[in-house]
C-alpha cells in the first residue's frame, strides 16, 4: 500500500446480510469536507432484507462520495474516500475508478497517448484512430479546411470536401457510453440508452440526458379523443399519464423472489377454521388492566401467538424444515416466531427468537419491540433470519382470512383474520359473539393433513377457551 493509499482510505460496500450482493444507498449523512470519527454512521443503505445504517471505520475528513443517493452498488465497491491525515496538506487521492478525460485534453494528446475510458469499458481495442467528436449544442461545425488540417495533425489524410452539405454522421456502433449510476437510472426508468442523445464530453450520456429522454415529448397538436380513452384532460389541456412505473428493488424485490420460490418449491395446503373468540377478547381487556402487563403491548395478536406456541408444543413435528440436499426433515426444538409486518419498503418478517421459552409478559415485550423496530425501518437482517413458524395478521385490514404463502425454509404460517361480532349458537341459543377465522398453510412434504389439522384445531380450541393456556401448557 502506497503512502497515498494509506492516507486516503476507501470504504467499500460491506455484506451487511447473509450473502447479499448489492445494496441501494438511501441517504448520505455526510458530504465531502465533513469530519468523521471511527464508528460514526455515514449513510443508510437498503439491502434485499432491510434498511441498515453503515458506520465509518476510519477517522478523518470525507474526501469524496462516489455514488449518489438512490444508486444500487455492488458489495465490495468503494462508496466513500476518507482523508485520514488532513493536516498533511493537499495531496492527490487515488481515484477508485477511471473517469473520462476532458475533451480538450484528448485533443492535445499524442495518438499513442493515454486513452480516456469509462468505468467497466476499458480502452478501445482498436488502433490510435479516435472516434469523431459529435457536435455540441450551440457550437458551430468545424470548417472543411480546419478539418483537413486537424486530420493531417492526427496523421490521417483529409477527405475531399463534398460538393453538397453532408448528412449528419451516424453514431458510432457499439455500447452507448454512460457511467454505472446513469445506466442504473436508465434501467429504472425503462429507457434504452441507444435511443438517448448524449450531451456530455466525448459523447457520454448524462443523467440529464436520461431524464430528458424519459420526459414525454410536448404535443404539437392535441390528438383526437379515442372512443376507449379513459384519461382525463388536465388544466393545461394535456392528457394525464395512464401508467406509473415503480422500480422493483430492495425488500420488495427480495420478497417477490422468495414468494415465487416458496410457492413453486413447497406444496402448499391451507386449512380454515372459524372460532368463537369472545372469551379471548374479554381476557385481552382484563390483561390490559393487570399490573404485571403495565406498559406492554396487549392485543388479540399476543394471545393468538401464545395459543400457536402451545399448539406447537403439543405437536412438535410441525416445527420443522425440509432439507432437500440431504433428504432429511430437520425438526427444530426451538420456535423462532415470525410476525409479518407491512412497512413502506414492503413486507418483512422479523422473528422473536426462542418465543416458546418466553412468559406472556416477555412475549408481549418482544412483540412490541419487534413491531416498533419494523415501523421505524430499523429491522436488522439478523432479526429476519432463522424463523421457523410465522403469523400474518390480515385482520388489521378488515380481511376475514386468506391463503398465506410460506416463508422459505419454514413449514407453517398462520393467518389471523378480523374479529367481528356475528350471530353464533352459544349454549343452545343464537347470540352475538366475537368470531374470527384462522387459516393455516403448511408444507405438505413434511406436514400431513392430520398434523396440520391438529395444530389448527388446538390453536382454535385455546382461543375459544383461553384457560387452556394454563392447562395445556
Amino acid at each position: 500500500m502506497t503512502a497515498t493509499e494509506q492516507r486516503f482510505r476507501e470504504f467499500k460496500m460491506p455484506d451487511v446480510g447473509e450473502g447479499l450482493t448489492e445494496a441501494e444507498i438511501l441517504k448520505w449523512y455526510v458530504r465531502p469536507g465533513d469530519t468523521v470519527t471511527d464508528g460514526q454512521v455515514i449513510c443508510e443503505v437498503e439491502t434485499a432484507k432491510a434498511a441498515v445504517e453503515l458506520p465509518c471505520p476510519y477517522e478523518g475528513v470525507v474526501h469524496a462520495v462516489h455514488f449518489e443517493e438512490g444508486t444500487t452498488v455492488d458489495v465490495g465497491t468503494s462508496i466513500i474516500a476518507v482523508d485520514t491525515d488532513p493536516g498533511a496538506g493537499p495531496a492527490e487521492a487515488p481515484a477508485p475508478a477511471a473517469e473520462p478525460a476532458p475533451a480538450a485534453a484528448e485533443e492535445d494528446a499524442e495518438p499513442q497517448g493515454r486513452q480516456a475510458v469509462l468505468v467497466g469499458y476499458g480502452a478501445a481495442p482498436s488502433s490510435t484512430k479516435r472516434r469523431a467528436r459529435k457536435p455540441q449544442p450551440g457550437v458551430p461545425a468545424q470548417e472543411p479546411a480546419a478539418a483537413a488540417v486537424q486530420a493531417e495533425l492526427n496523421g490521417h489524410a483529409a477527405a475531399p470536401a463534398p460538393a453538397a452539405p453532408a448528412a449528419p454522421a451516424a453514431p458510432a456502433p457499439g455500447r452507448p457510453l454512460a457511467k454505472p449510476p446513469v445506466r442504473k437510472l436508465a434501467k429504472d426508468l425503462g429507457i434504452d440508452l441507444a435511443t438517448v442523445t448524449p450531451t456530455g464530453p466525448d459523447g457520454v450520456i448524462t443523467r440529464e440526458d436520461v431524464h430528458a429522454a424519459a420526459a414525454p415529448a410536448p404535443a404539437t397538436e392535441a390528438p383526437a379523443p379515442r372512443p376507449d380513452a379513459t384519461e382525463a384532460p388536465a388544466a393545461s389541456g394535456a392528457l394525464r399519464p395512464r401508467e406509473t412505473r415503480i422500480p422493483i428493488k430492495g425488500v420488495r424485490k427480495a420478497t417477490a423472489q422468495a414468494m415465487v420460490n416458496s410457492a413453486f418449491t413447497a406444496p402448499h395446503v391451507t386449512e380454515f377454521v372459524t372460532v368463537d373468540v369472545t372469551r379471548t377478547m374479554k381476557l385481552v381487556q382484563e390483561l390490559k388492566q393487570d399490573p404485571d402487563m403495565a406498559g406492554l403491548r396487549v392485543n388479540p395478536l399476543l394471545l393468538v401467538a401464545k395459543a400457536l406456541l402451545v399448539a406447537i408444543k403439543r405437536n412438535p413435528d410441525v416445527n420443522a424444515a425440509w432439507d432437500e440436499a440431504n433428504q432429511e426433515i430437520v425438526r427444530k426444538d426451538y420456535v423462532n416466531l415470525g410476525i409479518a409486518a407491512a412497512t413502506p419498503r414492503g413486507l418483512i418478517v422479523p422473528n422473536i427468537k426462542d418465543a416458546d421459552a418466553k412468559t406472556l409478559p416477555q412475549l408481549a415485550q418482544a412483540l412490541g419491540e419487534l413491531v416498533s423496530t419494523a415501523r421505524e425501518g430499523k429491522t436488522s437482517p439478523a432479526e429476519m433470519s432463522g424463523g421457523t413458524v410465522t403469523i400474518t395478521n390480515v385482520g388489521v385490514f378488515g380481511v376475514d382470512t386468506g391463503t398465506p404463502i410460506l416463508n422459505p425454509g419454514e413449514s407453517a404460517i398462520l393467518a389471523f383474520g378480523a374479529v367481528k361480532l356475528q350471530p353464533w349458537v352459544h349454549k343452545g341459543k343464537v347470540k352475538p359473539r366475537q368470531v374470527t377465522t384462522l387459516a393455516l398453510s403448511f408444507d405438505h412434504r413434511l406436514v400431513d393433513g392430520e398434523l396440520g389439522s391438529k395444530v389448527l384445531a388446538d390453536t382454535a380450541a385455546i382461543l375459544e377457551h383461553p384457560k387452556r393456556l394454563i392447562t395445556w401448557a
